[in-house]
């Protein structure tokens, strides 16, 4: 069974910093790409980064470039995202997710509340 468990959310001042951890299982973790999604009271999901399995590459969306840096351990099993600088409109549930035969998995996300 795939599992993805993203934790490290909490509740910080704006400026401040989180380290957020998905630990992942169920599948060969080398072979996928992981990203981040997260959710926000009110609207709609939205992807902010990806890292890719072979090359590494990372994907950032416009608003958190530059103070997010998504990272994997493939001997861990676990992909990593560094969210500084961070700002109230960064609030919101944070998930983990891959593509794997065409279904996409989700876990149980990890709420971040940045206070102004």
């Amino acid at each position: 069974e795939v599992q993805l468990q993203a934790s490290g959310g909490g509740l910080v001042q704006a400026g401040g910093f989180l380290r957020l951890s998905c630990a992942a299982s169920g599948f060969t973790f080398d072979d996928y790409a992981i990203g981040w999604f997260r959710q926000a009271p009110g609207k709609e999901r939205e992807g902010v980064s990806c890292i890719r399995n072979v090359s590494g590459q990372k994907y950032y969306t416009e608003s958190v470039k530059g103070r997010f840096t998504i990272s994997r351990d493939n001997a861990k099993n676990t992909v990593y995202l560094q969210m500084n600088d961070l700002q109230p409109e960064d609030t919101a549930v944070y998930y983990c997710a891959t593509m794997i035969s065409g279904r996409g998995h989700k876990g149980q996300g990890t709420l971040v509340t940045v206070s102004s």
